[in-house]
């Protein structure tokens, strides 16, 4: 997702802008720009690539102005190039806006503009708003935004400035996240909290409908008909210094390596081991209706889809309760049948997916429980689910998720053990649950310490451009989150599979040049996927396997292997990613390839 940030206060708005742009570098970008209000006139300048090219524009370039507007664009509409880059100008030059989203009838708006005289400069479709904004505007910034609002369809996060009105910014939201944050004698517009949390923890989450008229001692929030909104002013719970490094090289490896505390996290004041139970606060306004549920779809796109179908097979085995996992994508365009006895879980870790967002309003036009599973306080999901439980898994900056995907599934087995307990769960069967859970932290820590070993693994498989992942039931997800790591920050053809599919046609691809990577823990299903490593092995496929720690069986089959504490086969998932994670790491950095912002890629997908 693109990155905007606006600044209007004191401090030096060049400085500061640049500044927060780059704690925005994570979601994947490839140009970047900046505008700014200076001697009644707007200043612009933009760069394709890194922000560091955006710096060398601007060297020896000294700006007095109080207000200002960047942004990091990743292309949608046109290439990435210098016109293509926000912000973008109105023809007179005395408007500049930055967009996040989609507009969709910009086309047809761009013709009847270009009739009235506008001259377009780029391929975008966010130029428009910049000259609709002159078109309409009167003197009154806000009220141009307004009019221009009531003219676009699709999905905007934009901030506005005008040379005329060098007081305040003005930003709106419809479908792309926008936050406002909150400081003394100054505030700021941006798209992402960790921009600005260098500067304040103050924040003010904009709704789908809203428009802002910031400046620089208040803020007055409306809807697009003007009419004033109560708001709420909240506290972000993270530090800037737990969206840093600390002392790793990526911020990858530190994620991968915070997995155990996070676990803690995840589950702390929720276990309540003495009675096999646990307590999700987040969910007792809808506990009630939850008692009466008869079905769970699960909604989720990318990593967090796997977590879900780790879930499906939690509740329907424990808890009793016919589950399914939708991509969320394909979920409104089904016409899926729901009713008041479903549940619809969406997961996001930013809460802004916009897919997983769209899912759950069709599911809650047709009148179902929504639940959301997010790690952004805050975020758009959080706020329109019935109920939901937070991840608690703290800032995730590399785009490729992994500590989120593990809360993911931790949170679903607290809940798994709830549902379960309000229906035929026995509370022994629940102790075992809940005492293996608080038993995690350390096991994943133990996995943790192979990290040198997955190292040289990493390093001797890194010359094949292909791969192969199997897995079998609770592993079986965990199979296609292996081989999407490996595509997301290797760039390696690599595609995972439920074992017992392999025979059904890509089996036709093993050779000594593709590579297997094998999850077979000791458990329910272990014996069938040991005769699909037998047909990989006699095809002279090499294997790597990961098991049980003291299962040296499969050494007999295996060229390397990795092994794992053993754990309740639900929770093995937990257990088993790290490695996945760690050897895709490992094989991206033997490529010498950018681990944190893989080409392509941006953290959040906030337009279809």
């Amino acid at each position: 997702m693109c990155g905007i940030v606006g600044y209007i206060g004191k401090k030096n708005v060049e400085n500061t802008l640049l500044e927060s742009l780059k704690r925005l570098e994570y979601r994947g970008y490839d140009s970047a720009g900046i505008a700014l209000v200076e001697d009644k006139k707007i200043i612009s300048e933009k760069a394709v690539g890194k922000i560091i090219n955006l710096e060398k524009n601007l060297e020896n370039k000294e700006y007095t102005g109080e207000v200002g507007i960047s942004h990091t664009r990743w292309a949608t509409h046109g290439k990435p190039t210098r016109e293509n880059a926000h912000p973008h100008l109105s023809c007179d030059g005395n408007i500049a806006i930055v967009h996040n989203g989609i507009i969709e009838n910009y086309q047809s708006l761009r013709e009847d503009l270009k009739k009235k005289g506008h001259k377009f400069v780029s391929e975008t479709d966010s130029e428009v708003i910049a000259h609709l904004i002159e078109e309409f505007y009167k003197c009154d910034l806000k009220a141009a935004v307004l009019k221009t609002l009531k003219c676009v369809e699709g999905t905007y996060g934009i901030a506005v400035i005008s040379k005329d009105n060098p007081e305040e910014i003005i930003a709106a939201r419809k479908g792309s996240p926008l936050i406002l944050g909150v400081g003394d004698g100054e505030n700021f517009v941006a798209s992402d909290v960790s921009a600005i949390l260098g500067h304040t923890k103050q924040v003010v989450y904009l709704n789908d409908g809203e428009v802002a008229r910031v400046t620089k001692d208040n803020f007055e929030i409306t809807n697009t008909d003007n009419q004033k909104v109560k708001c709420e002013i909240n506290q972000v719970e993270w530090s800037l210094e737990e969206s840093q490094k600390s002392g790793h090289e990526h911020f990858m490896m530190k994620e991968i390596m915070e997995q155990p505390e996070v676990i803690i996290n995840s589950t702390r004041g929720r276990l309540i081991i003495e009675d096999g139970d646990v307590k999700l606060g987040g969910l007792e306004s809808v506990k009630d209706e939850l008692r009466k549920i008869e079905r769970i779809i699960i909604v989720a796109c990318g990593t967090a889809r796997f977590a879900g179908m780790v879930g499906e097979y939690m509740f329907e085995e424990y808890a009793e309760i016919p589950a399914e996992v939708e991509y969320a994508s394909e979920f409104r365009y089904r016409k899926p049948i729901i009713n008041e006895r479903t549940a619809v879980i969406a997961i996001s870790q930013s809460g802004e997916t916009a897919d997983t967002l769209a899912a759950i309003r069709e599911a809650k036009r047709k009148g179902a429980i929504t639940l959301g599973i997010v790690n952004a306080v805050g975020s758009t999901i959080a706020r329109e689910t019935d109920a939901g439980v937070y991840n608690h898994a703290g800032p995730e900056i590399a785009v490729a998720s992994t500590k989120a995907f593990t809360s993911q599934i931790t949170v679903l087995a607290l809940m798994t053990v709830m549902f379960g307990r309000e229906r035929k769960m026995s509370l022994v069967t629940g102790k075992r649950i809940v005492e293996e859970i608080s038993e995690l932290p350390k096991k994943v820590e133990k996995v943790l310490k192979q990290k040198d070993q997955i190292k040289k693994l990493a390093e001797k498989y890194a010359k094949y451009d292909n791969f192969m992942y199997l897995g079998r039931k609770y592993c079986f997800p965990l199979a296609e989150e292996g081989a999407l790591k490996l595509k997301e920050i290797s760039y390696v053809n690599a595609v995972g599979l439920a074992s017992g599919e392999m025979k059904h046609g890509s089996i036709a691809l093993i050779d000594k040049n593709f590579p297997v990577f094998a999850i077979a823990p000791k458990d329910s299903v272990y014996e069938k996927g040991i005769s699909n490593i037998e047909e990989t092995k006699a095809r002279n496929g090499k294997i790597i396997i990961l098991t049980t720690e003291g299962n040296k069986d499969v050494e007999r089959l295996a060229d390397d292997c990795i092994y794992i504490p053993k754990t309740l086969e639900m929770l093995t998932p937990i257990l088993a990613v790290a490695p996945l994670q760690l050897f895709a790491y490992y094989v991206s950095l033997s490529k010498g390839l950018d681990v944190d912002k893989p080409r392509n890629l941006a953290k959040s997908v906030t337009v279809e």
